[in-house]
């Protein structure tokens, strides 16, 4: 149990102002720690993601040697095609800053994080179009066309709110 009276670890609030600066702020070789921080963090997420993008993806290698394929109309085959591409670009923007950290030049850190980043919010928008094309493909072909509709504009909706609308709020609140 612990002493309401101890404060606990102390709080360095200088190292939260250091670690909340915006990365154009940011020196090469002043910042070097943060920088590098920061993107072994950007690497942890997407060793988290990774995995789940890469089962997308090989799933969506072998649907078209599965029996109803077939049956897919030419919406289908292209919402399809959408999902089978968007995960491909997803796979290839997700795995980017790795190759950043392996191949680019080692002092150009706020460089490579830039990029990284970009090369991370591509990603997670490709992904975001290929789960949603991928959905609405199926649910085309179990329940129509107007039931596969009611039913991704809510999951829609959902995603922008999670992966759009909270961050960007956290963001503005945390700015205020």
């Amino acid at each position: 149990m612990t002493d309401p009276a101890d404060p606990g670890p102390q709080h360095d609030e200088d190292a939260d102002e250091r670690n909340d600066r915006n990365l154009k702020e940011l020196d090469d070789e002043q910042d070097r720690e943060e920088l590098r921080t920061r993107y072994y963090g950007l690497l942890q997420e997407l060793r988290v993601i990774l995995p789940g993008v890469q089962v997308l993806l090989a799933f969506l290698l072998t649907v078209p040697f599965a029996n109803r394929f077939p049956e897919l109309d030419d919406a289908g085959r292209t919402l399809f095609g959408v999902a089978l591409v968007g995960a491909w670009c997803a796979v290839v923007c997700l795995l980017t800053p790795a190759v950043f950290h392996r191949v680019s030049d080692r002092q150009a850190r706020r460089a490579r994080l830039r990029w990284a980043i970009r090369t991370t919010l591509g990603g997670l928008v490709l992904l975001a179009a290929s789960l949603l094309a991928a959905l609405l493909c199926v649910l085309r072909l179990v329940f129509g066309t107007p039931v596969a509709v009611l039913l991704v504009a809510p999951v829609t909706l959902v995603l922008i709110g999670l992966w759009v609308v909270a961050p960007l709020r956290i963001r503005l609140e945390s700015h205020r």
